[in-house]
């Protein structure tokens, strides 16, 4: 058998790593350094945080209807259906509100604060609630034409799914290899021809050892919390970028973390962050494959799956 192909490098504010494995060491290498280039030029494209990217340009765009590429529309029809199939809660168009909360740049993988102050700092927990305006649901595309249509001002946010909509991206370019693992920051995408199974670990948001293992050979998994981007706003108080649509606030629900597995990275983003969002009382209802929840107080849960999939906990 040949060897793994791995590579690792800084892409969409975190660390992107993939692997894989080809018929031969060639093939493996060749495909891994494919992957890196499309990962990388999606970041470029897509990132809010340079101001001549696709998005920055598209966001600032005072027209209804932009000429888009085919990648900028496959991120603007990705919000419609997440905000359609998580009932509002995962709504990309909450930009405005996230910088007001003080998320104008890149964090990288600072973590400025613990998450247990942050924590600390808000002692009310309530599950987040759509907006009724909805605006996600102005956003759309039109393939005839070449176009991004939304209201002028109307900005998307690509955060969680452009990272699981590019790990699914590149996954179909990897279908052929005999094995493949995407892991874009936390939204991992698995498969290959081999069905060869992989462990992958659920980290604990307070720092500590991983708290759970997986064992998968296919699918995808998605992890939505609120310590990784932690600092602290304009007004002094901490915030983090997982938002209460309802309000534009930094929403504190009684879950920090949320681990789904799904079909697909993207599906698995939508789970994730649905999860998180709708607090202790409501998480596991997202996780029809099943996943992790970790509450404020570290308790883990492990939701087993509903369906018989090709997802295994352990």
């Amino acid at each position: 058998m040949s060897a793994e192909a791995h590579r690792s490098f800084d892409c969409f504010g975190g660390k992107v790593k993939l692997h894989v494995r080809g018929a031969n060491a060639a093939d493996g290498e060749a495909a891994a350094d494919a992957a890196r280039e499309t990962l990388l030029d999606a970041h470029g494209r897509l990132s809010r945080f340079i101001a001549d990217s696709e998005l920055s340009r598209l966001n600032r765009d005072p027209r209804w209807r932009v000429p888009a590429s085919p990648l900028m529309r496959q991120l603007a029809g990705a919000v419609g259906p997440a905000g359609v199939r998580s009932g509002g809660l995962v709504d990309a168009t909450l930009l405005d509100a996230l910088e007001h909360a003080g998320y104008r740049r890149s964090l990288g993988e600072q973590r400025p604060i613990a998450l247990a102050a942050a924590l600390s700092a808000y002692p009310a927990r309530a599950a987040a609630r759509p907006h009724p305006d909805g605006r996600w649901r102005s956003v759309r595309t039109d393939q005839a034409t070449g176009t991004v249509v939304r209201p002028p001002g109307v900005r998307i946010d690509s955060g969680g799914l452009a990272k699981g909509l590019l790990a699914d991206l590149v996954a179909a370019t990897l279908a052929e290899q005999r094995t493949y693992a995407i892991d874009c920051c936390g939204d991992v995408r698995l498969g290959g021809t081999s069905g060869q199974e992989r462990r992958v670990l659920v980290d604990d948001p307070f720092g500590g050892e991983p708290i759970h293992e997986l064992s998968a050979g296919e699918g995808a998994v998605a992890t939505s919390g609120i310590g990784r981007r932690c600092w602290i706003a304009p007004g002094g108080r901490p915030a983090h970028h997982i938002l209460d649509p309802s309000s534009g606030e930094p929403a504190f629900t009684g879950i920090v973390q949320a681990t789904a597995f799904a079909p697909t990275a993207l599906l698995a983003e939508v789970y994730a962050k649905s999860a998180l969002l709708s607090g202790p009382d409501r998480a596991a209802k997202w996780l029809p494959h099943g996943g992790v929840l970790i509450g404020d107080g570290g308790a883990v849960e492990v939701v087993s799956p509903r369906p018989t999939g090709a997802l295994v906990a352990s």
